[in-house]
């Protein structure tokens, strides 16, 4: 057998095979190692952070479980440092050098429709856990996510602030020069319609301003109801700041998207974020075992709490587990049949994949409320 192999990397080395064949999932005792590209550095990491640490503890309750096959299984982890080209990078890294059979990530919906299709490409599957963005899965037959569209988010929490605080006209507020952040304001844009709310201007921002107040300045005359914002953690830190330093009336909130849904928001934003309001399909306050379970490990491992970026990865590593120990082998087409067959109950709720491989979750969108520097169920 050993023969054999070596002779199979010989002939695959002269002939620029694309990927080895596939031995069973029950042989030998290396672990099982999938491939992870995440933002570990810079600006972003406050989300790539939190992913990675949910899949740590996903990954030592898989192994405390039996592994995969009697197998331990590890992840391979990338930087990609919110770069599209580092992205790329790691997932050649990954897919060519490294021959992982599965990856998860990337971070931002902007590196997943950089990176898809060279998964694609391998016939690998491809999990995000945080990339909300319309159209990641319609990238391909093997992208999957586990995280909640901004589609089936948004419209919950604008109808919630129309229903609850009487929002009837707002301003618009987002980041142009992100997939993420521009997706979310085409939602916006349609659930605003839907709902019925007035829009009474659309601001942009770039992904390197840090100054916001002339946007702000103009949306303040207009006298909103409310500001939709569209921004990853630091734009939309900054915005809450120079929305307190200009002197909005209270009763004015700020409605964000999934980016606005960190700790780190508040943690730069301080009393300027209270009374923010975004939408959510976990909190960590929620009453169930799982969840309760999963807070006081996460707690005992990293000496805080969890966000839902580790809560979504935490989840996708049970699922990955599950899909792995029901592949028949370690090709691409028997783990992507096994994830789209896989059912899980996890610390999201029950979950499993549509047909279109994005997330059927059943226990619903929570809207959550800034109050006193802490993320609040909306009551």
């Amino acid at each position: 057998m050993h023969r054999l192999i070596r002779s199979l990397f010989r002939f695959c080395a002269l002939a620029g095979c694309l990927a080895l064949p596939q031995l069973s999932l029950a042989e030998g005792s290396d672990p099982v190692t999938v491939g992870a590209i995440e933002i570990l550095s810079g600006p972003n990491a406050k989300y790539g952070v939190s992913i990675k640490q949910g899949f740590d503890l996903g990954v030592e309750e898989a192994n405390r479980a039996g592994g995969v096959h009697g197998r331990p299984l590890a992840i391979a982890y990338q930087d990609s440092a919110g770069s599209k080209e580092q992205a790329i990078n790691a997932a050649r890294q990954l897919l060519g050098r490294a021959r992982v059979p599965l990856l998860l990530g990337p971070t931002l919906s902007t590196e997943m429709f950089a990176v898809a299709p060279l998964a694609i490409e391998r016939k690998t599957p491809i999990i995000g856990t945080s990339t909300t963005a319309n159209g990641i899965t319609a990238i391909g037959p093997y992208v999957f996510r586990t995280s909640l569209p901004e589609a089936d988010v948004i419209p919950v929490t604008l109808r919630t602030a129309r229903e609850k605080f009487g929002v009837k006209k707002v301003a618009v507020l987002y980041g142009r020069d992100d997939a993420f952040t521009k997706s979310a304001y085409d939602v916006m844009k349609t659930a605003l319609a839907d709902l019925n709310i007035e829009v009474l201007t659309t601001e942009t921002f770039g992904a390197k301003d840090t100054d916001f107040s002339a946007q702000l300045t103009k949306i303040k005359s207009l006298n909103p109801d409310a500001i939709v914002v569209s921004a990853l953690a630091d734009a939309g830190a900054g915005i809450l700041l120079a929305k307190q330093a200009l002197g909005f009336p209270a009763s004015v909130r700020v409605i964000g998207g999934n980016g606005m849904n960190s700790p780190k928001v508040l943690e730069i934003a301080g009393a300027a974020a209270d009374g923010l309001l975004v939408g959510s399909p976990w909190f960590v306050g929620k009453s169930d075992p799982l969840n309760e379970k999963f807070i006081t490990d996460y707690r005992a491992k990293y000496g805080a709490d969890p966000d839902q970026f580790a809560a979504q990865a935490f989840d996708t590593l049970k699922i990955v587990a599950s899909a792995l120990n029901a592949a028949k082998d370690l090709t691409g087409d028997s783990i992507r049949e096994a994830l789209l067959k896989t059912r899980i109950d996890g610390v999201m709720g029950a979950f499993a994949f549509t047909p279109e491989r994005d997330p059927a979750v059943t226990s619903g969108v929570l809207v959550l409320e800034v109050a006193q520097g802490k993320f609040t169920i909306l009551k």
